[in-house]
């Protein structure tokens, strides 16, 4: 589910895999809406993003996701 989130707002706002983990540093309320504590855990890195990113459109799923 977290890794969704943050596709979305990565979606939502029109930023780059670097773009969205600085603004996840950043962005307390970003933090939250994606349920990420600093204090527990690291922000996913560029990296990390770009390879979800690419697993949802090996499968198909950013249409499935946007479509429905």
């Amino acid at each position: 589910e977290r890794m969704l989130r943050i596709y979305f707002l990565q979606q939502w706002y029109g930023l780059s895999d670097e773009g969205l983990e600085d603004a996840l540093h950043d962005s307390m309320a970003m933090r939250a809406f994606a349920g990420i504590d600093l204090a527990v855990e690291d922000v996913p890195d560029a990296t990390t993003l770009l390879k979800f990113r690419r697993l949802l459109n090996e499968h198909d799923l950013t249409r499935k996701l946007f479509d429905e």
